[in-house]
């Protein structure tokens, strides 16, 4: 049984969107947030590790696993990590937290950046894993990273056009992922992968992730851009897998401390999927940080 008995499922309606989630433990609040092209789960080796010290919330983003995945707009707006982030925010806020710490994958680590700049009264400690900033990767892209990240670019296509090749063959599409990113050897919970496939394969959530990505090329970068030269001022761990592409392309710690105040972090023996390759590590760095 992924998470255990302590971990109970729920949902809340925010300003935007109905917000799944799965909370468990007790002690200070520690949201935790998942990455493309997964869901909560992923945070299932994890999470009861924590809840040991913290009341633990791990939500699933607009768009993904079983929140509410609301049709995109012209813009793409209403998939920017700002919104995102609000929706967390105000989940949060309606267990009755106005502060919290918290910690994102992938996806989730934009949306924690984004949070951390947009609500600086809310979040106390952040933690980002295996991503660069958005508007740092766009501005310096090269052919090395748009082979490596080829999907920012194909998943972006307007006019439904990921849309329709993904759901060719979702399965595929999503186990493939998985491989890619993962370190040579990475074994992944069989439950836990069908649940993302169940997930996956809804073509509203692909149209979503699709609407995710679109947000962050567009309306994402604007928002960065505008905030410049503004600071995260919170203390922020960063994480990174030794064995992926980020490891590999960037300066991570430099590149962070253009972006905040208070940077600390290290690599992980581990591909991009840092939760599940090397849990009790992250874990142990996650209570360091936060405790």
């Amino acid at each position: 049984m992924l998470f255990g008995p302590l971990f109970q499922l729920s949902q809340v309606e925010t300003s935007g969107a109905r917000i799944n989630y799965r909370q468990g433990g007790e002690g200070p609040p520690l949201l935790l947030i998942h990455g493309y092209p997964q869901s909560h789960v992923m945070w299932h080796l994890v999470a009861p590790k924590l809840a040991e010290h913290f009341h633990i919330i791990c939500p699933d983003l607009r768009g993904y696993g079983d929140s509410s995945k609301p049709d995109g707009v012209e813009d793409h707006s209403n998939y920017s990590k700002r919104v995102m982030a609000q929706d967390l925010v105000e989940l949060m806020q309606s267990l009755g937290y106005s502060r919290f710490s918290v910690a994102g994958h992938d996806r989730g680590a934009r949306v924690t950046h984004r949070m951390m700049l947009d609500y600086p009264e809310a979040v106390i400690k952040g933690c980002v894993m295996d991503i660069a900033p958005t508007h740092h990767m766009f501005s310096h892209t090269d052919q090395a990273f748009a082979t490596g990240y080829y999907h920012w670019f194909f998943l972006i296509q307007p006019g439904g056009l990921p849309e329709r090749m993904i759901s060719q063959d979702p399965e595929y599409f999503l186990k493939e992922k998985l491989r890619r990113w993962a370190a040579p050897g990475a074994r992944f919970s069989y439950e836990a992968v069908d649940d993302y496939l169940r997930c996956f394969e809804d073509p509203d959530t692909i149209h979503a992730s699709c609407e995710d990505y679109r947000a962050a090329a567009s309306i994402d970068m604007q928002h960065d851009e505008a905030d410049l030269g503004v600071k995260v001022q919170a203390p922020l761990l960063v994480l990174w897998g030794s064995k992926g592409f980020v490891h590999r392309t960037y300066d991570v710690l430099s590149v962070w401390r253009e972006r905040a105040e208070n940077v600390t972090g290290r690599a992980v023996d581990s591909g991009h999927f840092l939760p599940e390759e090397a849990p009790d590590e992250v874990a142990e760095e996650l209570l360091k940080f936060f405790l």
